[in-house]
């Protein structure tokens, strides 16, 4: 059963707050972020504040885990509920977020007190940052059509390769239908251009080409991981993909 705590728009979104007593199958008292493509986009279980619940987030605390120590920086774009924020802890974030309502809404509805959060476009937020500046940068930005397209070309992952140290990790939170979406195999091509490691990780499906979870992380360095960590994450090994360019290219 749900319970509708917040509905409202902004220039970005459509965007719901909502409580329920089951998600995924699993029973209990949960509060949900959630966008206009009904994609969950944030959750809490009500219990356990502290609970990490979707496996997103899991699966990229732990690659992060292998190159990220105390005081080391994380640029995160794209805030939503904060969970990652939250739990990088001893780690300097630096949080962008473009809609101004999911910064309040994380703080108001789901307890975010982690790093101040930058308003405005991540990907000019990270043109301001030194050179070398980040040991992990993450994109887990949203619209109603997908990730942003500026946040998935060569040219953004050009700065982000620059922003980066040399044994820094580039995680990649995206939408897609497994290892034959041709989109992910053009991401998976255009961060290749860029850095000499590339891996590609999806959660399954029912169907091969349902959608889903996957993540795609770029380094200079090998990526290394624990099967058993990754929240049921697998490795996925997509075809050849054309280049992202910029529209302006």
């Amino acid at each position: 059963m749900r319970h509708l705590l917040l509905h409202q728009h902004s220039p970005y979104s459509e965007i719901s707050v909502y409580e329920t007593d089951e998600l995924y199958g699993e029973r209990g008292r949960f509060r949900v972020l959630q966008f206009a493509s009904e994609a969950v986009q944030g959750a809490m279980d009500m219990d356990r504040p502290e609970r990490v619940i979707l496996e997103y987030p899991r699966a990229m605390l732990h690659l992060l885990q292998h190159r990220v120590s105390e005081r080391d920086r994380v640029f995160i774009i794209g805030q939503g509920a904060g969970t990652l924020a939250s739990r990088l802890t001893g780690v300097r974030v630096t949080v962008a977020e473009i809609d101004p309502l999911v910064a309040e809404i994380s703080s108001t509805y789901f307890g975010y007190q982690g790093a101040p959060v930058k308003i405005g476009d991540g990907r000019r937020l990270l043109e301001e940052e030194p050179p070398g500046a980040f040991s992990g940068i993450i994109v887990d930005a949203f619209s109603e059509r997908g990730t942003p397209a500026h946040l998935t070309s060569l040219e953004f992952f050009q700065l982000a390769a620059e922003r980066l140290d040399r044994e820094g990790l580039l995680l990649l939170n995206v939408f897609g239908r497994g290892a034959d979406d041709v989109w992910i195999a053009a991401l998976a091509a255009t961060m290749q251009a860029v850095m000499s490691e590339v891996r590609v990780f999806s959660l399954p499906a029912d169907q091969p080409h349902d959608l889903r979870n996957m993540i795609v992380a770029g380094s200079f360095k090998p990526i290394g991981y624990q099967a058993q960590g990754m929240a049921g994450f697998v490795e996925s090994q997509p075809g050849r993909g054309y280049l992202i360019r910029d529209k302006s290219s």
